[in-house]
Parts: C-alpha cells; structure tokens; sequence
C-alpha cells in the first residue's frame, strides 16, 4: 500500500487576513497546513502576516481543536530570521517550538545555515533539538537555494554523531523550488533529490520556478504547465522512499482556487482520492 501523502498550504504575509488560508484549507479538505510565522510592520503603520504572540491560548485551543475535527496534519515554519548561529535565533526557534505543541502540530521547520559549516550548525542546533525532543516534536531544515545536497549529507552526518538526540527526532525539509534554483543542479531539481545520500526527508515545500529567481509559481502553472514529467519524476522519488508527510504548497496565488486545482492534479498523480467533503466556512 503506498504510504500517505498529504496536502496543504501555509499562511502568507500576502493575505489581509492571517487565518484565511486555514480556513481555505478547511473548506477545501486539505489534510495539511503550515504556520509561518511571518509579520512585518510597514511605514505607514500597516502590519501585515502574524507571529506566535498573536495566538492566545483560546486561538492556540481553536486551532488545536479546528484540526483534530477535519484531521489536518499541522506544520509550523519558524520565522526566517531563526538562524540558530546568531543569538537572537534560538529564543524565536524556542518560541515556534512551543507554539506547535500548543497546537498538536507535527514539526517545525527552519532553514539550514552553512556560516560555520555543518559541524557549527549541529553545534548551534543541538538546544534546539532537544526542546523538540521534550516537546515530542520534530524538527526539519529545508535548503534554501544556496545549499547543496553535499551541505545535506555532511550535516546529517554531524547529526548523527550527537549523543543525547533520539533518533528521528531531525530530518530534511526538500524545498523543490529552491533545489531548481541551486547552482549545482539549476533547473534540475530531480538531480538534486537523487544527490541526497543517506538523508531523510520528513517535509516538502512545493513551488516551482523557471531557473530565474525564487518566484513561488503554483504547482503546474510553471515548467509543469506544458510538461508535468519533472513532477511525476518527483512523486516517483517520493514513493520510492515510502516518503509519509506532508506537501505544502507554499503559495497564496490570485486566484486562491489555483491551490485546488494543484492539490487535485497532484493527489491525481499520488493514485489519491480527491479531497474530502467541504468544511465549515
């Protein structure tokens, strides 16, 4: 039997609105969404996106509870400045941590940071790592497009060596989009899953872009639109590891309706079903 992959989508700071892409999940009978803890106060005194602090624990209950009735595998995406090389980094990752344990989430994902090679980062991380463990949760880092498959495999090779961090507890977020923009396999994003050596991937952001720059394009509205073999090519990886988890489609494309289309094409693709009955609005 083919191991389950679910879908979903994640909140964006491009939405007036932070909750709407959840409650667009719901309706739309997504199995899996993504928190990202994204906020930015523009000069004229708008505020756009959110953060943890913005949930209460009533909303942290809501959410917790929302999930459970209409079975959404929740992911959280610390914010991108939690870079656990610099000393502001580990009290935001901390603070993501204990948030997706509010919310019964499964994960939290952040990006890899090469700075001081992957002996420093594993370094940095290891605190990190065990608050996640505590908090029975996972931790993910997902390559941006400067980290190559060789920057994976040789930070998982540190990781494995730490002595006081269960196993399982940390695996790789596979960002499509980003692996199409690496140098080393530009346009080539195939090439850079099969260059992943030994590396676990427990979380997948999906986008695509055409080799230009990190445009977050909706699946099958890019490259794909006129030639869809580079997914297939990716579903077909992803079942040859029995890949169980979730992919995000990181987007919140005009008109959101595109999200659908994508999650139905591609659980097509998966031998899925399409998505259960709608939720409540």
């Amino acid at each position: 039997m083919t191991a389950r992959i679910r879908i979903g989508n994640q909140t964006a700071i491009s939405c007036a609105d932070p909750l709407e892409p959840f409650r667009f999940a719901v309706h739309n009978g997504f199995d899996a969404f993504e928190w990202f803890s994204d906020k930015k106060e523009h000069d004229d005194g708008r505020i756009s996106g959110w953060e943890e602090s913005d949930m209460d624990a009533g909303a942290r209950q809501w959410v917790r509870d929302t999930g459970a009735a209409y079975d959404v595998l929740f992911t959280v995406h610390a914010p991108w400045q939690a870079n656990p090389l610099d000393a502001d980094g580990i009290p935001l990752l901390i603070r993501s941590i204990d948030f997706a344990r509010d919310i019964g989430a499964d994960l939290v994902n952040l990006h890899l940071y090469m700075d001081d090679g992957p002996q420093g980062f594993v370094r940095a991380l290891a605190p990190v790592l065990r608050h996640a463990a505590a908090a029975k949760l996972r931790i993910s880092l997902e390559n941006t497009p400067q980290t190559t498959p060789d920057d994976f495999t040789r930070t998982f090779a540190c990781l494995a060596e730490l002595p006081d961090v269960p196993a399982g507890v940390v695996g790789m977020c596979l960002d499509i989009g980003h692996a199409n923009l690496c140098p080393s396999t530009r346009n080539d994003f195939i090439r850079y899953v099969d260059l992943l050596d030994g590396v676990p991937i427990i979380h997948v952001h999906a986008h695509e872009n055409r080799g230009d720059q990190d445009s977050h394009l909706t699946l099958f509205t890019g490259p794909s639109q006129e030639d869809d073999a580079g997914i297939r090519a990716f579903v077909e990886r992803l079942q040859r590891r029995s890949y169980q988890g979730a992919v995000i489609l990181e987007q919140w494309p005009d008109p959101p309706q595109l999200l659908v289309e994508a999650a139905t094409r591609l659980r097509a693709l998966l031998e899925y079903p399409s998505a259960p009955g709608a939720g409540p609005e």
